[in-house]
């Protein structure tokens, strides 16, 4: 089911223009090894700076009450980054079995520290856990770094470690507009389509969670 469960996000400031203008071969390289220049370097290169500031504390709450999670339930956020939502999800309910996923290694390197030992290096379309492992599975803005056969895999992986429920968010567009600015905006996607051509790839990955889009404005 489509759910924006996101809604109190802070909205990001892009600067499309500069973005575009810096938008290079070795721009996107760089971006897709996500290491310090993707996450602290240059904002050409990424996020330009990946600082807690609290920003996803009502997120967690909005989570928590949405899925009902109860302390003792497990839950998995893959692509956790620097664990700033697993830090938040076991702040907004004591006694929740957080883990996190990541590719990177600098992210992993530079948690936070209360997410310390609850994370995991790995890659989604693998994910190293037992099936039926979680109670709830979170991918925010992260399968669709896979080309769209890999989104298909990470999809059934989801499936495989969740107990049918899950939450992501990936990249997409309503407008030509909007896939125009997409296309300037993204550096590490590789695949991205409109609604209709996401449900054709959650339909054949059987995927049965919930999703909300990301739309570059």
């Amino acid at each position: 089911m489509e759910i924006d469960l996101l809604s109190k996000l802070p909205r990001s400031r892009r600067d499309l223009a500069a973005r575009r203008a810096a938008r290079s071969p070795d721009a996107i390289e760089r971006s897709r090894r996500f290491g310090f220049d993707y996450f602290d370097g240059p904002r050409e290169y990424g996020y330009g700076g990946y600082r807690y500031d609290g920003r996803w504390v009502p997120v967690a709450h909005e989570l928590v009450a949405h899925y009902r999670l109860l302390p003792g339930m497990r839950v998995l956020d893959v692509g956790c980054a620097k664990g700033f939502l697993v830090k938040d999800l076991m702040g907004a309910c004591p006694g929740l079995d957080v883990w996190g996923l990541d590719i990177s290694r600098y992210a992993l390197d530079h948690a936070e520290p209360e997410a310390a030992g609850r994370l995991v290096r790995g890659d989604c379309a693998s994910l190293p856990f037992a099936p039926a492992a979680f109670d709830l599975v979170i991918a925010l803005d992260v399968i669709h770094n896979l080309d769209r056969a890999g989104v298909i895999q990470a999809l059934r992986e989801i499936e495989r470690v969740g107990k049918g429920r899950a939450y992501l968010r990936v990249d997409s567009y309503r407008t030509p507009a909007e896939h125009e600015a997409l296309l300037g905006w993204v550096l590490t996607a590789r695949f991205h389509d409109g609604p209709e051509g996401w449900h054709r790839v959650f339909e054949e990955a059987g995927y049965r969670g919930d999703w909300t889009w990301t739309i570059v404005e």
